[in-house]
């Protein structure tokens, strides 16, 4: 659909206007507030032919126009006016990211964070570190009677531990012993690869030492498990379900469908996205909106991150900075696997 030059101007008015006050906006609101150099009875007319052509709509019969789905899309592809973020802002964001270590795993953690904090949105991240990610080194340290702490650390610079609780106590051959096997056997092992299979052929492998040993292995493949589990993480719900046009129930009901989030994020891999509620079909919240932007490992696809917020988002402000953001991540995350692999070198 091709719009004439004043048509885009109303249209990029009536945008900027809604998301900046919520409320319609109207003829009159035009003619006093922007130099367009028409009469009232003008804008009235464009107005209701971008209402007909789909692009704006009107809540009220007596009440001004707000954007539809079409008007936000054509806003955000041609007529908005991105702001640039200064060289101080950039360096805040990557100070910021590299707080706690500058692990990918605290890289991500913090990103998410930046960008609740930044924009007031919810925020998910959908990540593929696991194929990045090797076994490093694998602890067990006596925690009591009967209780020992399991350590598995991975190059990324990630740690998971687990108490596991035995029916005896071991002695100190037998722990000497084990974290010997289980390091000569998982280390340099990708974390994927530690499967029910090869964790049946590592007791088998145990050989006297199976019925002591075995609790330990499994204690060691469920912390496998949990490194599998963080592949997608959500922040900031709170901040979707206290906005009043937002349906509760859709919001929750969204963030607890791990698989169409992933499906969803999955969609930005080809580069910025963003889609509106019940648009698409894996994004289910009515009166919302996501901006997904991806980020790399080198060049292959390291995950990507959503915001979800309200329609009535400023994407002038929170795409520019989901740019800077999803840039930054990718270089700092090649980094750290590029430094990892030289220390495993």
């Amino acid at each position: 659909m091709k719009l004439d030059q004043r048509k885009m101007n109303v249209l990029s008015i009536v945008v900027d206007e809604y998301i900046k006050t919520g409320e319609p906006v109207g003829s009159k609101t035009i003619i006093e507030n922007f130099n367009l150099n028409v009469s009232s009875a003008t804008i009235r007319n464009d107005m209701a032919a971008l209402e007909k052509m789909g692009f704006l709509q009107q809540p009220h019969t007596s009440a001004g126009r707000i954007p539809s789905y079409l008007g936000y899309r054509m806003y955000i592809e041609k007529l908005m006016n991105p702001e640039t973020l200064s060289e101080e802002e950039k360096q805040k964001i990557d100070s910021q990211l590299l707080a706690g270590g500058g692990t990918a795993q605290t890289v991500l953690e913090n990103a998410i964070e930046v960008l609740s904090d930044a924009t007031g949105l919810a925020v998910v991240n959908s990540t593929n570190m696991l194929q990045f990610s090797v076994i490093t080194r694998v602890e067990v340290i006596p925690a009591g009677k009967k209780l020992y702490a399991l350590l598995m650390i991975t190059s990324t610079g990630d740690i998971k531990n687990k108490i596991c609780r035995l029916e005896f106590d071991l002695s100190n051959e037998q722990l000497g012993f084990f974290t010997k096997f289980i390091n000569e056997n998982l280390k340099g092992k990708n974390i994927e690869n530690l499967t029910p299979a090869m964790l049946q052929n590592l007791a088998v492998a145990l050989g006297s030492y199976m019925i002591s040993l075995s609790p330990l292995l499994y204690a060691v493949y469920e912390l496998s498990e949990e490194f599998s589990k963080d592949n997608i993480q959500v922040s900031g719900e709170q901040k979707l379900l206290e906005q009043s046009d937002i349906d509760s129930v859709e919001a929750v009901r969204f963030f607890n469908e791990k698989q169409e989030l992933s499906h969803l994020l999955a969609s930005a891999f080809s580069g910025l996205q963003v889609v509106f509620g019940k648009e698409n079909d894996n994004f289910t919240v009515t009166n919302s909106s996501m901006i997904m932007a991806p980020y790399q490992i080198g060049d292959e696809l390291g995950g990507s991150f959503g915001v979800i917020g309200p329609l009535r988002l400023d994407y002038a402000k929170v795409i520019p900075y989901m740019k800077y953001l999803s840039e930054s991540v990718t270089k700092m995350l090649s980094q750290v696997i590029e430094d990892s692999d030289e220390k495993e070198r």
